[in-house]
């Protein structure tokens, strides 16, 4: 995984709506980067919501967030629009940034390991470097957790 103060990944990866979307479309501004298993599941419907509640919050404050899981562009969209999302999602379905940002990897899921999604966020910087890591995020009170870092 990456730490606090290393140079983030760069990523290339596609939103919902065709976009290509790049480390350097963030330069100059501090964004949140979160990733996530899977759309409209539980847990990560629950940490979705948390950021598009306090989405504003985050913009007056400069802040950008991104989330990013496995799915398809098409499944970010309809969980988007089911959960009015203002929030851009990426779609890595090769894995290859979740595995650059450590957030892809072995996990025990009802007592078996799996390679999976670890659910995890990273604050980065407007220089592009970690500024704080999540390597463990609890989905309920993550959004208000990131939104201390922006007084």
């Amino acid at each position: 995984m990456v730490t606090e103060g290393m140079k983030a990944p760069d990523f290339s990866l596609y939103d919902d709506k065709g976009r290509v979307w790049t480390l350097a479309d963030f330069a100059g501004r501090p964004f949140v980067l979160y990733f996530y298993p899977k759309d409209d599941t539980p847990g990560c419907t629950t940490e979705a919501c948390g950021f598009r509640d306090e989405y504003a919050v985050f913009k007056d404050r400069g802040v950008e967030v991104v989330g990013v899981s496995p799915d398809s562009e098409a499944s970010h969209a309809k969980f988007r629009n089911k959960f009015n999302l203002p929030f851009i999602l990426l779609s890595d379905p090769d894995k290859k940034t979740l595995t650059d940002y450590g957030a892809y990897g072995e996990k025990v899921m009802y007592g078996k390991k799996v390679m999976g999604v670890l659910r995890s966020t990273f604050v980065i910087d407007g220089e592009g470097k970690i500024a704080k890591a999540f390597p463990k995020v609890r989905p309920a009170e993550h959004a208000q957790e990131i939104l201390a870092l922006f007084p």
